[in-house]
């Protein structure tokens, strides 16, 4: 009988999931309250995509600053954990890089900042192309309108010359443009009052040699909140919007049952077979943002998926054996 599964595959708050596979394992890290004497980011280990169990925290570092939105990237046999860390307010974050022997921690910070010289920098993205070189997404803010762009955070891209040092050549990827993009209206930011809009969460796939860049997009806690992507021909551009992007054109909220889904990652599945896309989203209580799970198909070069589910799926294709 096949396996099948609901959404959302984890109970507990597991907001921001970026999944690794390695080696036929399956390792998610996320956003999430914290754990014991300053536990950071759960990590969570599965062989299918469906049940998960938890291994710890990744990082321990207490204090009363605030850790979001971790990946982990596997480079010359050591494991790198990107994320920014901050005020409540999410005004002063920085990206940080921590390393590790083995997935599921511990991982120790480098004790670097990745990009000093910005007031306000999250979500980072580390990717590697086909030809070994690793490239890293994340989100700074935009104080100039330009074009059609509006106010707000966006996404650039650098080039890594080491796992733990960048290029210094950021160069924008994608900005807010649309009306669905609106994170706060009248948002007092940099001693001035915007009306603030959003784009984060970048996370790239390569699908017949283009470049897909998925983002989310509006207000986390909001039902704007959904997933778009811009596409290019090379890793740092530059970067088109498609058609209708005025709309989130991948996944958004399906209300009363699924509101806000995204800031996602994907993987595929235990045979290879099939993409996956992994987000959180909130519950009709609002009670917190959890790990979901839908598939990703391909139709005419476009990115599609049936999420964000809430009844029962087919589980993903090629069951590893426990």
């Amino acid at each position: 009988m096949q396996k099948t599964y609901c959404n959302p595959v984890y109970p507990e708050i597991m907001a921001d999931p970026f999944v690794l596979k390695h080696e036929g394992r399956y390792f998610a890290y996320g956003t999430a309250p914290d754990g014991p004497g300053g536990g950071r980011f759960p990590v969570l280990v599965s062989n299918d995509l469906v049940d998960w169990h938890p291994a710890g925290y990744a990082l321990m570092e207490p204090g009363l600053d605030h850790f979001w939105a971790p990946e982990v990237a596997y480079s010359e046999g050591r494991f790198w954990l990107y994320y920014s860390r901050g005020d409540v307010e999410g005004k002063h974050h920085k990206l940080r890089v921590a390393v590790a022997d083995n997935p599921v921690g511990p991982f120790k910070d480098c004790g670097v900042l990745l990009v000093p010289d910005q007031p306000f920098s999250i979500d980072a993205h580390p990717f590697r192309d086909a030809d070994g070189q690793w490239y890293l997404y994340y989100c700074v803010d935009f104080l100039e309108f330009e074009d059609d762009h509006r106010i707000g955070t966006g996404i650039v891209v650098d080039r890594l010359l080491a796992m733990d040092r960048l290029e210094g050549r950021p160069r924008t990827v994608a900005r807010p443009h649309a009306d669905w993009h609106l994170f706060k209206k009248q948002r007092a930011m940099y001693d001035a009052v915007y009306d603030w809009h959003t784009v984060e969460g970048a996370f790239v796939l390569v699908h017949g040699g283009r470049y897909y860049c998925f983002y989310s997009g509006g207000a986390w806690e909001k039902e704007n909140y959904g997933v778009s992507y811009v596409v290019a021909d090379h890793p740092l551009g530059p970067f088109t919007r498609p058609e209708g992007s005025e709309e989130a054109l991948l996944m958004r909220s399906r209300a009363p049952n699924v509101i806000g889904p995204g800031h996602n990652s994907f993987t595929t599945s235990p045979d290879g077979s099939q993409d996956w896309i992994v987000y959180h989203a909130w519950d009709t209580a609002m009670t917190g943002r959890r790990m979901c799970i839908d598939r990703l198909v391909w139709q005419g070069g476009r990115p599609t998926t049936d999420g964000p589910t809430f009844t029962r799926q087919q589980a993903p294709a090629g069951l590893a054996l426990l």
